[in-house]
């Protein structure tokens, strides 16, 4: 099988060391290689980021341009800021690339729908790197609750609450101070919680009201949000998401990033599976998935993890290879429903319909 050769447009520490060490297998002590893609080159508008992707193998292009312009790569990952997401997943196809977008699609509602368009009319496969479904604990969870483990679920709540800008130098950062470029909590977490809970039930959501948590810290963005979802299938369920919550340090603020799922018959608790982890023995703290039913209680086994970045781009390049491009619309819903958020937000918590 051939194998989708992928430029990367923005090469910064998390494009490093999570997207092509990890994600592409380039760590090659950890991972083998993927048999359905391959990173071959990057750019970024940092020119003293050369060295570290060519210390990777991989071939260095001085801007954006003269790597889309370059016919051996058939897709490319962008990876730079939130504010450009758009405008560079646009130029890629109309280069006539396939596109990976890092998480958001894009900073605004309509330059996600012009994306999700343009890959439709030109037949090119876009998707949002939503790597938290790749957890293989969360696609266990998904699967013990099709088959009831629990019991009938009647709610759930996940949170990603941790601290986050209490110095002068984080509150400076996009996270906290560039509202526009969907930092604060919601639009940097929330967005990853709602669209683990509507794979988690298979369902989308369809309401959604929020509130903002009082506004204690120096940061331009919100403190943190409390917020309902409404998904299609009749559920309901709630989000906690902060960067105001110290949760006593490291260990214990991953632990707590993830969720618990109510049934008649039990709880399920995810712990640690709303993040960058995948379940390697040499993480920071174990991810476990609990499974509470009173009388007794039992961590879920996995035996073999697998990276998450990996679980998205073999995807994408998977649905190349099979000529069935993905759309990208996941993403587009997804910020719709942070736009939503905040706009519930700002009228007092009214619920909005998507």
């Amino acid at each position: 099988m051939r194998k989708i050769k992928y430029g990367m447009i923005g090469f910064g520490g998390i494009a490093e060391n999570r997207l092509a060490k990890e994600g592409f297998a380039l760590d090659r002590k950890r991972f083998a290689p993927l048999a359905e893609a391959e990173l071959v080159g990057a750019t970024d508008l940092n020119p003293a980021r050369r060295a570290a992707a060519e210390k990777l193998g991989l071939k260095w292009y001085d801007d954006a341009g003269t790597l889309l312009a370059d016919p051996t790569l058939e897709a490319v990952f962008v990876a730079t800021n939130n504010l450009t997401h758009a405008k560079i997943g646009i130029q890629a196809l109309l280069a006539g690339k396939h596109v990976i977008v890092e998480k958001p699609i894009a900073a605004a509602v309509a330059d996600a729908r012009t994306l999700c368009d343009l890959a439709q009319e030109r037949q090119r496969s876009l998707t949002v790197d939503h790597m938290m479904i790749g957890n293989v604990y969360n696609l266990k969870a998904k699967e013990l609750l099709q088959n009831k483990v629990i019991g009938e679920v009647n709610d759930s709540c996940f949170h990603m609450e941790f601290s986050y800008g209490a110095t002068p130098e984080e509150a400076a950062t996009w996270r906290c101070s560039k509202v526009e470029e969907l930092g604060g909590p919601i639009g940097d977490v929330a967005s990853h919680c709602l669209y683990v809970a509507e794979f988690l039930f298979d369902s989308p959501v369809t309401e959604l009201a929020c509130v903002y948590y009082p506004k204690l810290m120096k940061i331009v963005a919100e403190d943190g949000a409390y917020l309902k979802f409404q998904l299609a299938n009749g559920l309901s369920g709630s989000v906690r998401v902060a960067f105001s919550e110290p949760r006593g340090g490291l260990q214990s603020t991953l632990d707590n990033l993830g969720y618990e799922i109510f049934g008649t018959q039990g709880v399920m608790r995810g712990h640690g599976t709303l993040f960058q982890l995948s379940g390697y023995p040499d993480e920071p703290v174990p991810v476990r998935l609990e499974i509470d039913r009173f009388a007794e209680r039992y961590d879920v086994k996995v035996d073999h993890p697998a990276n998450l970045y990996q679980q998205v781009i073999r995807h994408h390049a998977q649905s190349i290879l099979d000529g069935k491009p993905l759309d990208g619309r996941d993403g587009l819903h997804n910020l719709e429903l942070i736009a939503a958020a905040h706009a519930s937000a700002k009228n007092g918590g009214q619920p909005v319909r998507l």
